[in-house]
């Protein structure tokens, strides 16, 4: 953990293609997680206010439940925000940050479970001073949470629209007969592997064969199991035909 920090990580898939990623720098982290912050406290304070509405409860209940309430607000607000919203929080959204997977796989809800249960270390003794410095630390800008469950906090790919003329050319697009399902593969694709989907289309005579199926055969599989389109949209689609139909898709092209 005593090596210099990086600015970027690279990640070359098991097919040879290579992407990278911009890491999130400590201090855009730290605004982030101001964001959160300040999202947790007004829910725990929402959460006091209906307790002690209640009526119910003595005052010592009402700090306890205060007390459980914001540890229990805390945990769940990251692993649900980021499950629902593919690594996001609402000061990650604010800021344009992600956390994605270290190795450049799909994100796993026990990897969101452990780095948010472990923000309870990360955060002591108070200001998470001690993720910070393990942060500071690690050339890869990771906390002890992200160490653990393998993941990095990184800046939001952009999407750039490529010339899809050369390396998704089609007279029709199959997909686009269901314009409903079209927009949801639009909303739920995340940036980097759509990045990976171009690439792999641009550089596939440059693999070998048996390496070209394996590839696209993940990359249909990661896009069918966001939207599923009826077998009459796919039918004699090969997962190459089908990842540049849903690149087409993707970028709004007919």
């Amino acid at each position: 953990m005593n090596e210099p920090r990086a600015s970027s990580l690279s990640i070359e898939t098991p097919e040879g293609v290579v992407f990278s990623f911009e890491l999130a720098t400590p201090v855009t982290r730290a605004l982030a997680w101001a964001v959160d912050a300040t999202a947790i406290g007004c829910l725990v304070y929402g959460l006091n206010k209906i307790a002690a509405l209640a009526g119910v409860f003595g005052r010592d209940i009402v700090g306890a439940i205060t007390v459980g309430g914001y540890f229990a607000v805390s945990v769940g607000y990251g692993i649900v925000l980021e499950w629902r919203w593919r690594g996001q929080t609402i000061g990650k959204r604010m800021l344009g940050l992600r956390v994605i997977d270290a190795r450049g796989l799909r994100l796993h809800l026990p990897q969101i479970v452990v780095r948010n249960l472990l923000r309870l270390v990360d955060s002591l003794p108070l200001l998470y001073l001690v993720g910070g410095i393990a942060c500071f630390l690690s050339r890869n800008g990771q906390r002890l949470g992200d160490l653990a469950a393998n993941t990095i906090v990184a800046r939001e790919a952009k999407w750039t629209a490529p010339d899809l003329d050369l390396i998704a050319g089609a007279k029709y697009n199959s997909l686009q007969a269901w314009p409903h399902l079209a927009a949801r593969l639009r909303s739920q694709a995340s940036p980097e592997a759509v990045a990976l989907a171009i690439r792999a289309i641009a550089g596939r005579e440059r693999y070998n064969p048996r390496a070209r199926v394996d590839l696209f055969r993940d990359l249909a599989e990661y896009f069918q199991s966001l939207v599923q389109f009826p077998e009459a949209a796919v039918e004699g689609l090969t997962d190459e035909q089908y990842v540049r139909s849903v690149l087409r898709v993707i970028y709004g092209r007919t």
